[in-house]
């Protein structure tokens, strides 16, 4: 059975939020403020407060008592890459940036749908498994099964061994990261919408906000481009989306 923490100060959200994901057959343990659900969230073993830890999802609200949503955000993306959805009612795109750039994987704005709640949660779940699973498959595979690295330009993504260097620089990626500029450097040269990035890279299909790409997209390129004001690697097409330079050249 999976579980999910909810971190939520509204007692009535908490409640239907939870009635939601139990329904599914989900496991849910709720912390009413940033700093219980922070200290829930970390626990490597089931807790008094938090009995079903570790988690396969946290379910974030931003505005918090003790510390906010924002901050405990952090708090987990330093030690943990477990899948975080951001449940708030604060709709503003700055802020919608601001949580993704911390390291949440969705930004859901409230009132939502119990369809959407749900659909987003499981769609999270599945593609952290997805991920994690191909990476300790390929990490004990045998030499000769390994997949061989890409290499574009003096980029080399190393997808057996889940490592990207740029010119020998080992550049540290998220999953999503990862996945995403693995995806996009797998097919240079076509352009993909956000549309199609958030549904063969998320794994979600039609209910996307696809802000989500572009915040990656950016996150990416700040840490692989040379100038990211200038990218190299990966192009944005106006109008239609992005690709994968397929003469990718450092100046």
């Amino acid at each position: 059975m999976k579980s999910i923490l909810i971190i939520e100060d509204n007692e009535d959200i908490r409640e239907l939020e939870r009635d939601y994901l139990e329904a599914e057959g989900f496991a849910v343990d709720l912390a009413a403020d940033g700093r219980q659900g922070l200290a829930a969230a970390l626990a490597a073993a089931p807790l008094e407060r938090a009995p079903h830890a570790p988690y396969d999802l946290v379910v974030l609200d931003l505005m918090l008592p003790g510390i906010d949503g924002f901050a405990v955000c952090r708090g987990i993306r330093a030690q943990s890459e477990v899948p975080i959805l951001m449940a708030t009612a604060k709709r503003e795109d700055i802020d919608k940036i601001r949580g993704l750039g911390l390291g949440a994987d969705d930004y859901l704005v409230k009132p939502f749908s119990p369809y959407e709640f749900v659909a987003r949660v499981k769609a999270r779940i599945a593609r952290y498994a997805r991920v994690s699973e191909a990476a300790r498959r390929e990490g004990g595979a045998a030499s000769d099964a390994v997949a061989p690295p890409i290499v574009r330009g003096e980029l080399v993504i190393d997808t057996a061994r889940r490592r990207v260097t740029e010119r020998g620089r080992e550049i540290a990626l998220t999953n999503l990261e990862f996945a995403l500029l693995a995806f996009l450097a797998q097919h240079p040269g076509i352009v993909f919408s956000r549309e199609h990035l958030f549904t063969s890279v998320w794994g979600l299909d039609a209910v996307g906000d696809n802000a989500t790409v572009m915040v990656h997209i950016g996150h990416i390129r700040e840490k692989l481009e040379p100038d990211p004001a200038q990218p190299i690697y990966i192009e944005t097409v106006r109008g239609a989306g992005y690709r994968f330079a397929e003469q990718a050249r450092r100046g």
